[in-house]
């Protein structure tokens, strides 16, 4: 889904040559205009959701346009009916606009001024049209919210999750901070024969070395002081599952070289056993820079790297997918609403327009914060600078 700017105008007027005169100078500003000369046949050719705005005359044989404005206004209280009428029919126009119509020119008016009233209208059809949109996306529910959109690129990495699900491989994914490579993780287990076995995350970065091969491995009853059961290690936890490696690049050498091991041989040695215990496991690997960069650089061991580098897929940061940015909020503003018990909300124009125009470096974790600002009401206002406030309120909907 993308943000549409609407041009459309339905011109509804029985004098056929100030219609035709009035659509080619509505056209000259890049106006799409459809003719039609009577109320009756306006209402046959216009459908809820129109994506544009009508200008009807007011005095027309038959159905004249304030009916018109009340049988449209019935089909869809949101669209916008411009009225032009004549001076003695001014206040029929004003109680039209009581009755739903957006606003009304006198005749006779300056075209411009009728396109600069037309471009405001289409402005406020666009955004209650966007806010449908939305609404209808949000309640379709929360499913895997990073993977789902209609972009070339995000296409094509669900198509590859889809064909690597059964495939007997082990997969490096690649990313930027927040761009979603857990859940192409998640969606590479949930697409195999190991989908209901475990799928265990575990945060590289965050491993201490002095302790890591206990938190790895597990260890026995007895193999240190204190150690008075049988425990197993995460490793172990993924017995028959998905064991993912989130930011590998990132873990201790010794880790690195621990999870070599385990990657050659397919078993491990808990603390204080004497024999090693065979694994079934998938390994899901995940860094957030190039990695053969980070092997350049010595962040990641040359022989891991060439290990896990049998299938590499790369997770397409947010602004190489803008046209589902608009979808995605749509999720993450109803994810967050339900758990924070707030009300979902409208877009304005501003949100709007930081949708569109922001880089979001911070990816999806950043789009997803800005939800939730959205949400408690912590929305951006005309002439804030771009990254004010955003991802600031992140922690309320923890």
């Amino acid at each position: 889904m993308t943000f549409k700017a609407l041009s459309r105008v339905a011109l509804v007027e029985d004098d056929e040559a100030f219609r035709m005169a009035l659509a080619e100078r509505l056209e000259l500003a890049d106006l799409t205009v459809t003719q039609y000369a009577s109320a009756e046949a306006a209402l046959k050719g216009l459908r809820a959701g129109f994506e544009g705005v009508v200008v009807t005359d007011l005095r027309m044989p038959g159905m004249d346009g304030r009916q018109l404005t009340d049988r449209l206004s019935g089909m869809d209280a949101d669209l916008p009916v411009i009225i032009i009428t004549g001076h003695g029919d001014v206040a029929e126009a004003v109680e039209a606009m009581k009755h739903g119509a957006y606003d009304f020119l006198t005749k006779p008016f300056a075209p411009d001024r009728l396109i600069e009233t037309i471009r405001r209208a289409l402005e406020k059809r666009s955004l209650v049209l966007d806010n449908r949109r939305l609404s209808a996306l949000a309640a379709e529910g929360d499913w895997t919210i990073p993977l789902s959109g209609e972009s070339q690129a995000i296409t094509a990495l669900r198509a590859a999750i889809t064909q690597l699900g059964d495939a007997r491989v082990d997969v490096l994914i690649e990313g930027e901070t927040g761009a979603g490579k857990e859940a192409v993780a998640r969606a590479i287990h949930n697409a195999s024969r190991r989908r209901l076995k475990p799928f265990v995350p575990l945060a590289c970065a965050a491993l201490p070395e002095s302790d890591a091969k206990g938190q790895l491995f597990g260890h026995e009853a007895g193999a240190f002081p204190g150690a008075l059961r049988r425990r197993d290690g995460q490793i172990a936890q993924s017995h028959q599952g998905s064991l993912f490696l989130d930011e590998i690049d990132q873990a201790p050498r010794a880790v690195q070289l621990m999870m070599l091991r385990v990657l050659e041989e397919r078993e491990i040695l808990p603390l204080g056993a004497t024999e090693p215990q065979a694994l079934d496991l998938r390994v899901l690997a995940a860094t957030k820079a190039d990695p053969a960069a980070a092997v350049a650089r010595g962040d990641l061991r040359e022989d891991l790297y060439y290990r896990l580098n049998v299938v590499r897929l790369r997770t397409p940061p947010l602004r190489e997918r803008r046209d589902d940015i608009p979808m995605l909020f749509a999720r993450f503003m109803s994810r967050a609403a339900d758990r924070l018990g707030r009300e979902m909300p409208t877009i304005d124009h501003v949100v709007r327009r930081r949708l569109l125009e922001h880089d979001w470096p911070g990816n999806l974790r950043e789009l997803s914060n800005f939800a939730n600002q959205v949400v408690v009401g912590l929305g951006p206002v005309e002439g804030e600078a771009d990254d004010h406030l955003i991802g600031e309120v992140g922690q309320l909907a923890q």
